[in-house]
């Protein structure tokens, strides 16, 4: 009998101090070489943009790998490939934590078109102000002092 899984993730995780290292001129790049690690993972990406200071992605994380596991191996392979381009100069890392919401299939789609509009949310909007919405609208308790 063959396995078959549909494990949608809403991954969120943020430059080092929230700094603007990604310049919006040349994320395209950086969203290319994600799309390519995670298709080396056997895994699938359906949605990824960002701003200058964060990314968000949909993706089903293939059953074999940990979440954890999965979140580590893209920000530590894209650390070392950013602070290798001219383009990212200014780029220091990744924060530590990072935030990753399960999707079901009903929403799957309304989390795409969110992550498809992340240029236009965040003029009204900062990382920060957001992520506190994202915990809060997935019933995440947190301490405010752990995001500064």
């Amino acid at each position: 009998m063959a396995s078959y899984r549909q494990l949608y993730y809403h991954v969120v995780f943020g430059t080092k101090f929230r700094k603007p290292t990604i310049p919006d001129v040349h994320c395209q790049l950086l969203y290319k070489y994600i799309w390519g690690i995670i298709e080396n993972k056997k895994c699938k990406l359906y949605r990824i943009n960002g701003c200058e200071e964060h990314i968000h992605l949909l993706v089903d994380i293939h059953p074999t790998i940990a979440v954890s596991t999965f979140v580590k191996d893209l920000k530590v392979s894209t650390s070392i490939w950013l602070k290798q381009q001219r383009e990212f100069q200014n780029f220091e890392g990744w924060s530590e934590g990072f935030g990753i919401f399960t999707v079901s299939h009903a929403d799957k789609d309304r989390v795409i078109e969110y992550i498809k509009n992340q240029k236009e949310h965040h003029q009204k909007l900062t990382f920060l102000d957001e992520y506190k919405i994202l915990l809060k609208e997935y019933g995440i308790d947190f301490d405010e002092k752990e995001l500064e």
